[in-house]
């Protein structure tokens, strides 16, 4: 085989091209692919102006290109030609060899198949930024290429491979992905630090949080989540995302978190909490929006308060496995201002799981969102055992793995349903107070004995039939009726709660010596473990205390 013959289903100018160099070029330097140095001096002398395309000689423009070309041929690519730059880059190849041995870079970058394939298909393939042996990386593109009319079988095929040496574009990626990685992986170790280590521990509530961060084509977002015990068995959960991506999202996010258990602090229903945020996201960044669903469990009441900012719907199973769907939400994302955020309520009973989740976990660019809520329901209502369990099911359920294009925040909360010995450790007990010189000692004669049926030692007995006295004592003065007591005991604490209808929240403070009231509040504050108060939604105000309870306390 020489290169004339190879060069015959070249296109029709560099086939003329061809023919002419193989007639000028010496039979020593055929093989090699280059034209004599006495040749290209006399081209030089003759030629004081550029050629025209048609005189061009396939063979020098060949060998001059800085690109590597090699020309193989038959089932076995024995090899026809190799240029002068593919010479430098690995050294002479002899020609008529088999590729396979004579041309080892090209096994070792798996190049052989696709040669395989091009002969077969008679369509060039073109595979980029293979590192070579020589350290370098190259495009290579191979090219079919056919002896005449190309009807002459399998050994009148070959392939013209041409490589593009890309190594600095190459290494500028390689740094660009490192870059990236760097960024993104302190994005996620900020986003982790600024989400809870471990979650609060409600009396009544089980709970469970997962967070899994974007894949690596994908820079972190800004979902959190949290649970926070308000006293009086009160807790507050949290969901929420910051729209955006990497450090600047993280870091809103953590401050938008600070900021949600500050003002959970204060107790107030869910739209006034997200009434505050909203501001507060404003000024954080005007440009920065973020949705936030946020709600409160009463072990009292049986359900979820909760107000949602442009947040997706909490999705609550009851005992039977009915999943309910919170109404849509009761405001735009916060950050937008000019609206009046509401709250709404769902059911949770006992024996009930309810589920926040964001976006990336029924979100998918080929569905509708409302597909993948519907999907996430039907998840649930299949999902049983502990909160983490069906956590890691919902998660494995929406499909979410390390690849996954979203960030992913999920809290799942239970409520219990107590039987047994256990039901004994948490106990409720109320009392209406009609008011009269003889509430307070109505009060505490409730009290004591309730505390006796509990079987509380005397010390704790006693104190808290004194939290109660003071503050029966303090609605009586301060308060408008109606007036209720609520005594209620965990496993962990003794919580006495005084209700009644005026919303003037009362406030620790000193009181001098000649004055006739104002210590209840200071006794309540100093006997017990923890105090407060809050304005209650139909009006009027709750003040609430607790004492822990001792490890060893008897059933």
């Amino acid at each position: 085989m020489n290169f004339t013959r190879w060069s015959a289903r070249l296109p029709g100018t560099q086939r003329r091209a061809a023919a002419r160099t193989e007639q000028t070029a010496s039979p020593d330097r055929r093989g090699e692919g280059s034209v004599p140095a006495a040749r290209a001096e006399q081209l030089t002398d003759e030629s004081p102006s550029a050629p025209a395309v048609d005189e061009l000689r396939v063979r020098e423009v060949l060998d001059r290109v800085p690109s590597l070309v090699a020309l193989v041929h038959g089932p076995e690519h024995r090899i026809a030609y190799v240029n002068d730059a593919y010479t430098a880059a690995f050294g002479v190849r002899p020609l008529g060899e088999r590729a396979r041995e004579a041309l080892p870079e090209l096994d070792a970058l798996g190049l052989f198949p696709l040669l395989d394939q091009v002969q077969r298909s008679g369509k060039p393939r073109t595979v980029k930024s293979r590192k070579a042996p020589d350290g370098r990386s190259y495009t290579f593109t191979c090219t079919p290429v056919a002896q005449g009319d190309g009807k002459g079988g399998s050994d009148g095929r070959g392939v013209l491979v041409f490589a593009t040496d890309v190594t600095d574009h190459a290494e500028a990626a390689k740094r660009l992905r490192a870059s990236e990685r760097r960024q993104r992986e302190t994005a996620v170790t900020l986003q982790r630090s600024l989400l809870p280590q471990e979650l609060e521990e409600p009396d009544d509530l089980r709970v469970a949080a997962t967070y899994h961060p974007g894949g690596t084509e994908a820079a972190v977002g800004g979902d959190w989540y949290d649970v926070i015990t308000l006293g009086g068995g009160r807790t507050a959960l949290v969901i929420g995302d910051v729209m955006g991506r990497g450090v600047r999202a993280a870091a809103v996010m953590g401050q938008l978190r600070t900021a949600v258990r500050a003002y959970a602090r204060l107790d107030l229903p869910p739209h006034e909490v997200l009434q505050l945020l909203d501001g507060l996201a404003a000024e954080i960044d005007a440009n920065q929006i973020a949705t936030c669903a946020y709600a409160i469990h009463d072990p009292n009441e049986g359900k979820l308060i909760y107000s949602s900012a442009g947040h997706l719907p909490i999705l609550v199973r009851d005992e039977d496995g009915t999943v309910l769907r919170a109404e849509e939400p009761t405001g735009p994302p916060l950050g937008t201002g000019g609206w009046m955020h509401t709250s709404g309520s769902i059911p949770l009973a006992p024996g009930s799981t309810a589920v926040l989740y964001t976006d990336g976990l029924v979100e998918r660019r080929d569905a509708d969102l409302d597909e993948g809520i519907a999907a996430l329901e039907r998840a649930l209502a299949g999902a049983t055992g502990t909160p983490q369990v069906v956590c890691d099911r919902l998660v494995r359920s929406a499909g979410v793995t390390p690849d996954h294009d979203d960030d992913v925040a999920v809290l799942v909360l239970q409520h219990p349903a107590r039987t047994g010995s256990e039901s004994e450790l948490f106990r409720n007990a109320a009392l209406e107070l009609l008011g009269g010189v003889e509430a307070a000692p109505r009060a505490r004669a409730f009290a004591s004995g309730v505390l006796t049926s509990w079987r509380f030692p005397a010390d704790l007995h006693d104190l808290g039939v004194l939290a109660t006295s003071e503050l029966v004592a303090n609605s009586l003065q301060h308060g408008t009726p109606p007036m209720r007591l609520r005594l209620r005991r965990t496993d962990r604490r003794l919580i006495i709660e005084v209700t009644d209808g005026d919303d003037h929240l009362p406030r620790r403070r000193r009181a001098e010596p000649g004055d006739e009231s104002g210590r209840g509040i200071a006794i309540v504050a100093t006997i017990a473990s923890n105090w407060g108060c809050r304005r209650t939604p139909g009006g009027g105000k709750a003040v609430w205390c607790e004492f822990a309870l001792p490890r060893t306390q008897p059933t």
